[in-house]
C-alpha cells in the first residue's frame, strides 16, 4: 500500500467531504487514511465559514435565529446536503425493521421515508435553536459553538474509519475508507482536537475549555453508539452512515454546549 503524502490526504478530505474546487489525485487506500486523518481540518474550515457568516449576519443587524439559520445553512450547502441525506437514510434504515439487505436497499433509494423525514426536522431544529441560542448571547459564543461542532462532526469520521470497522457494501465511499486509519493514528487525532477545542474555548470564560472538550467528546460517544448500532444492523458502515455519524456529532456538541452557563 502506497503511504499518501499530506496533500494527497487533504486533497481527499476537501475532495470527498465537502463542494470546494479541490482536484483529487489518488483514490488509493494510501490517500484515503490520510483523507480521514485530516478530516477534522475541513471541519475547522467548514465550521469558520459557517461561524463566519453567522457573525456577518449578525453585525449587519440580523437577530440571532436568522444568524442561526446561516450557521447551520452552510456546512448543509459545503456537502450538497450529503451528511443530511446520510441521516435521513440511516434512520429510514435503521427504522424499517427490514434484515440489513433490504434496510440497504431502502437507503440506496432516492426518497426519504418518514423516520428521515422527522429525524432530519429535529436535527435541524435543535441545530438552529442552539445556535440561536449562543448567537444571543455574544457573536463569539455562536461562532466558537459553530466550529466545535463542525471539527466534531469530521473527526467522527476520523474514529468510524478506524482499523476493525468493516464496510457494509463492496462499493461507494464506506468501503473506500473503511479500516483505513490506524487506531493509534485516530486517537492521537482525537487528543489533539480535543486540546484544540479546549484552547478556543477558554476564550469563552473561565470553564469555556472544559466545556469545548466536553462537547468534542460526548459528540463523539454518540457517533460511536450510532456506529455500533449501524455495524450490528447493516453489518458495516456506507456513506450514508458517515453522513448520519456527522450530523449526529455536531448536533450533540451543539446540545452539550446550550447547557454552558
Amino acid at each position: 500500500m502506497r503511504t499518501s503524502f499530506p496533500f494527497d490526504g487533504l486533497r481527499f478530505a476537501f475532495g470527498t467531504l465537502t463542494v470546494l474546487p479541490v482536484r483529487v489525485h489518488r483514490w488509493d487506500r494510501g490517500a484515503a487514511r490520510g483523507g480521514m486523518l485530516a478530516a477534522a481540518a475541513v471541519g475547522l474550515v467548514v465550521g469558520a465559514l459557517a461561524a463566519a457568516l453567522g457573525t456577518v449576519l449578525l453585525f449587519l443587524g440580523a437577530g440571532p435565529l436568522l444568524a442561526a439559520v446561516g450557521a447551520v445553512a452552510v456546512p448543509a450547502a459545503l456537502t450538497r446536503g450529503l451528511h443530511l441525506d446520510g441521516l435521513a437514510d440511516t434512520a429510514d434504515g435503521l427504522g424499517s425493521g427490514k434484515p440489513a439487505a433490504d434496510a440497504l436497499r431502502i437507503m440506496k433509494q432516492s426518497d426519504i421515508g418518514p423516520f428521515g423525514v422527522l429525524t432530519l426536522v429535529l436535527v435541524l431544529l435543535a441545530q438552529v435553536a442552539v445556535l440561536a441560542q449562543l448567537f444571543g448571547d455574544s457573536w463569539a459564543r455562536g461562532a466558537a459553538a459553530a466550529v466545535t461542532s463542525a471539527v466534531a462532526a469530521r473527526l467522527a469520521l476520523t474514529l468510524a474509519a478506524r482499523t476493525g470497522v468493516p464496510a457494509a457494501r463492496p462499493e461507494g465511499l464506506g468501503a473506500a475508507v473503511a479500516g483505513v486509519v490506524p487506531v493509534p493514528g485516530a486517537l492521537a487525532v482525537t487528543a489533539l482536537c480535543t486540546a484544540a477545542a479546549a484552547g478556543w474555548g477558554t476564550a469563552l470564560g473561565a470553564h469555556g475549555g472544559w466545556r469545548a472538550a466536553a462537547a468534542v467528546l460526548l459528540a463523539l460517544a454518540a457517533a460511536e453508539l450510532l456506529l455500533r448500532r449501524c455495524v450490528r444492523r447493516f453489518g458495516g458502515i456506507t456513506g450514508d452512515v458517515f453522513g448520519a455519524l456527522a450530523e449526529t456529532a455536531a448536533t450533540t456538541a451543539l446540545v452539550v454546549l446550550a447547557f454552558a452557563p
